[in-house]
């Protein structure tokens, strides 16, 4: 499976560079996610932008991602999601459990103007 994992200051880029999120890619994704989505880590993106398949499977590393990063308050970023899969997320009723953006590049500026936000109260 290939895939990139990017960190830059407490923010997690991780980059699936297949086209497929499946029974085949989500265990390798989700043994990654369990390496990658630490205590320390404020935002975690999952670039999505090169998949164009999802099924249970993949939704379930997705929902791991999410579960891993609640524990500490942390958002997960969908960047780049399909519109097919970005129904299927609807259908499946699970996606209002992350934060839709179409680049890496637009999750990171979200989650920095958030974090000014914050900073200011």
């Amino acid at each position: 499976m290939r895939f990139s994992v990017e960190q830059d200051n407490d923010v997690v880029v991780f980059t699936l560079k297949e086209t497929k999120l499946d029974g085949a890619t989500a265990p390798d994704v989700k043994a990654e996610f369990l390496i990658v989505c630490q205590p320390n880590i404020e935002a975690f993106v999952i670039d999505l932008s090169n998949v164009r398949e999802c099924d249970n499977n993949g939704i379930s590393a997705l929902l791991l991602a999410n579960r891993l990063m609640k524990e500490h308050d942390a958002p997960v970023y969908l960047a780049g999601v399909s519109e097919k899969i970005h129904n299927l997320l609807n259908l499946s009723m699970v996606e209002h459990n992350f934060r839709f953006c179409d680049t890496v590049e637009e999750a990171l500026e979200e989650f920095s103007d958030t974090q000014e936000l914050d900073d200011e109260f």
